[in-house]
């Protein structure tokens, strides 16, 4: 398995050509996101030296859709019933003990101070300071045991103190019952993992499934985990780096402004605080850092959300081919539909359908199956030539949607779906797309050779010098 662990992931980037490893020494305030944004959807980048630290960092290990696949071994229209069928069928997880852990090479319990261990960097100009952007947030429920995964925006906000970002989903939601009995949650922040388990931490799922199983699911064998040190939370046992700590109750501390998704800065505000109790770590950690609103960032919140999008539709329009997230929508405001459509009016069932998936899904275009929906040209054509507002336009007002979009108001903004299919009783030859037969079959070099040039009776005898 390509992707077993951080560092295997790695090894294989590197046999292939795709992991740049840099030499210069870079600066953690910008220059280090810089670099990483520069070969965003072309390769992973490793720094070697990064100001004085001897721990290097890692950026990039997953920026296109068929970096996934291939972590997934499998190709980029597996992934959705890949992800699917995890889901549907997580697996157990397998405890090792404490020796077996390479994460428990090194204890730390005392004078912890985040800023001297790692590397921790600044990302976009107006950051309120250093982000861990990577952090599998860990949490269980302390009556079913089951634990959940999910990643969080976490700003240093003191030796041994984050300011957390936790929306209202599962793990708020756990903090919340916390709170209001007066205690702490307990929490482990994971640093440095496999591609299919960062990918598995962002499952839409039901509360009480626990990501770490559909991580097991993917691999197609159980996923490594050991108790921590401090506090009654599992966590994978190959991981590079873990942070240990609990959610403070009745304690909000200023976060933020910080560059998300959307390309816009989320707001300042009063959040959450995380005590870290204890950091354990392998030997020569590599810290791992994702530059937020790259390739990386909006693929991996995509991919899991097209899984669970395709599962919506499919309720309601059992034909539905395929979904996509598309990047220049956030890879969250955006989806792209193709179904088979048999009946009338199908198109705006998944329009529906999707909106009604999540919140954040603010455009919805609906398009006959043999469009392709990953070529956005294609996707634009639909729209331009199968499109009428008149008919085919949906438009819902006042509907919440996700507050980091800067259009709406505090959330709440408008929908548009467009049913671009071809109407069912339409003429043949109205809808046929142009066609030169042969064209798929056509190898280029069977037909281009180097070796033959512009004949000399259709010179001019002139050479033009530049």
């Amino acid at each position: 398995m390509k992707a077993k662990t951080f560092r295997t992931w790695l090894e294989y980037l590197e046999s292939v050509g795709r992991l740049a490893v840099i030499g210069k020494k870079v600066g953690l305030e910008f220059e280090l996101a810089a670099v990483a944004k520069k070969l965003d959807g072309k390769k992973a980048v490793y720094f070697t030296q990064v100001e004085e630290y001897t721990v290097p960092v890692v950026s990039g290990i997953c920026s296109t859709r068929e970096d996934f696949a291939e972590a997934l071994d499998t190709d980029p229209y597996g992934i959705i019933p890949k992800f699917t069928k995890a889901v549907d069928s997580p697996v157990p997880c397998r405890h090792v003990e404490r020796e077996q852990a390479p994460v428990k090479e090194n204890i730390i319990r005392e004078n912890i101070d985040l800023m001297k261990l790692f590397p921790i960097p600044v990302h976009h100009e107006k950051d309120s300071g250093n982000y861990i952007t990577a952090g599998l947030f860990i949490v269980r429920d302390p009556v079913t045991r089951k634990q959940n995964v999910s990643i969080h925006r976490l700003q240093v906000s003191g030796k041994d103190k984050l300011g957390a970002l936790l929306l209202p989903r599962h793990t708020f939601h756990l903090y919340k019952q916390a709170e209001e009995e007066g205690r702490p949650l307990e929490c482990a922040i994971v640093i440095g993992v496999d591609p299919v388990t960062l990918l598995a931490s962002q499952a839409s799922t039901p509360f009480g499934v626990d990501e770490l199983e559909i991580a097991s699911a993917l691999r197609g064998e159980p996923l490594e985990v050991v108790r921590c040190e401090t506090v009654d939370i599992d966590v994978p046992a190959y991981a590079e780096i873990v942070l240990e700590g609990k959610i403070l109750p009745h304690v909000r501390e200023p976060e933020g402004p910080f560059g998300e998704f959307p390309k816009y800065y989320g707001p300042r505000s009063d959040k959450e605080v995380v005590q870290i109790t204890a950091v354990t770590h392998r030997n020569h950690p590599i810290f791992y850092t994702i530059v937020p609103a790259g390739y990386e960032h909006l693929l991996l919140g995509g991919i899991p959300r097209e899984a669970s999008l395709f599962q919506s539709i499919r309720q309601t329009v059992p034909t539905v081919k395929a979904v996509h997230m598309s990047p220049g929508g956030t890879c969250r405001y955006h989806a792209i539909v193709s179904i088979k459509k048999r009946n009338e009016g199908e198109g705006k069932n998944a329009i529906f359908a999707a909106l009604a998936n999540s919140f954040d899904i603010k455009h919805v275009v609906v398009v006959d199956e043999e469009v392709d929906i990953f070529n956005m040209e294609e996707v634009e054509w639909a729209i331009a030539t199968r499109f009428q507002a008149e008919r085919d336009l949906v438009v819902i007002h006042g509907a919440q949607g996700s507050k980091l979009d800067p259009s709406t108001d505090n959330g709440v903004g408008s929908k548009m779906g467009l049913d671009c299919t071809v109407p069912l009783n339409s003429e043949p030859m109205r809808y046929l797309r142009i066609r030169i037969p042969g064209y798929d079959e056509i190898h280029l070099e069977d037909y281009i050779s180097p070796e033959t040039s512009l004949r000399s009776v259709h010179l001019e005898g002139v050479h033009v010098i530049s």
